[in-house]
């Protein structure tokens, strides 16, 4: 059998994590593949951004284990491209400068006479030329709208190649045209440049419309751990859904189908008075798997 933590982009195994005597993730089982858009949603306070942190390294579980292509995840590394909601950009430097910094700073390079290269000059350019932006190349952030703000954040971001971009609620702060408009450009870059994304977003809707995969993260469930317990419990994945594209047409969003699959997984995972049992959670993706416990799962309480 081919191990998946090796053979995965984004491998993670009976992981909790904890603040003090508060659980924010519950036994979160998860494997992405490359190529994959992977998005994630769930309702406040389920953990999406701790669960962001972990795989970033900028937090360590409390149990279980994190890889990142095959490796364990250490701490925050080139492979793992970043692309908060705001505030990516340094504002003291133009979009060239900004974009041209990530190569500026590795280890290999940060004492060559980085202005003088011409083949990163190429390269940045490059980028900005996909993310339309060439107009902009002099300017201050300050001087830029919400959504090339996010292009040159994510042209700064691709510029590393990195196997994984993890996205942060990038299209949070932005008014709704722009926010399409930049959902249809990530979609259009995801599918030419072949990226392995990881995408948090509070809006459900955005997820199942940019999503090649959903993730329904929840704290809203039920086990065997009785009532007690119920107070404490972290976020768990409980929907794993491969969602298939069919162009990247908006207006798949008015169909009677996509408000049909949203009115369901919002019922699976954003209603707490709807609590599914761990044992039947939709885990439908075929990189899907959980390993559940004997205290949440009694009916696999065996003493062989």
């Amino acid at each position: 059998m081919m191990d998946i933590t090796k053979t995965n982009k984004i491998h993670l195994e009976n992981i909790e994590k904890h603040y003090g005597e508060k659980r924010v993730l519950d036994n979160i089982d998860l494997s992405v593949s490359a190529g994959e858009l992977c998005a994630l949603v769930g309702p406040s306070g389920c953990g999406k951004s701790t669960l962001l942190r972990l795989i970033l390294g900028q937090e360590t579980p409390t149990i279980g284990d994190v890889f990142i292509e095959g490796q364990p995840v250490g701490f925050p590394q080139p492979n793992r491209g970043i692309v908060f909601q705001r505030y990516s950009l340094f504002p003291h430097l133009t979009v060239l400068n900004n974009v041209l910094l990530g190569k500026r700073l590795t280890k290999e390079h940060w004492w060559l006479p980085w202005t003088n290269r011409k083949d990163w000059l190429d390269e940045a350019m490059d980028y900005l030329e996909r993310v339309r932006l060439t107009d902009a190349i002099n300017k201050y952030p300050h001087e830029l709208s919400g959504g090339m703000q996010q292009r040159a954040a994510i042209a700064q971001a691709l510029i590393m190649k990195p196997p994984v971009l993890l996205m942060d609620e990038p299209f949070g702060a932005l008014d709704p045209d722009t926010r399409e408009d930049l959902q249809l450009f990530l979609l259009d870059l995801w599918e030419t440049e072949k990226l392995t994304v990881f995408f948090i977003t509070h809006d459900l809707e955005e997820a199942c419309f940019v999503g090649s995969r959903l993730l329904v993260l929840s704290q809203y469930y039920s086990d065997d751990r009785g009532e007690d317990n119920k107070a404490n419990r972290g976020g768990k994945i409980v929907a794993d859904y491969q969602l298939e594209r069919v162009g990247n047409s908006t207006e798949i969003k008015q169909s009677t189908h996509f408000k049909t699959f949203i009115a369901k997984v919002r019922e699976e995972g954003f209603d707490p008075k709807v609590r599914q049992h761990v044992r039947d959670f939709n885990l439908h993706h075929p990189d899907s798997f959980q390993t559940l416990t004997v205290e949440e799962n009694r009916a696999n309480n065996s003493p062989f």
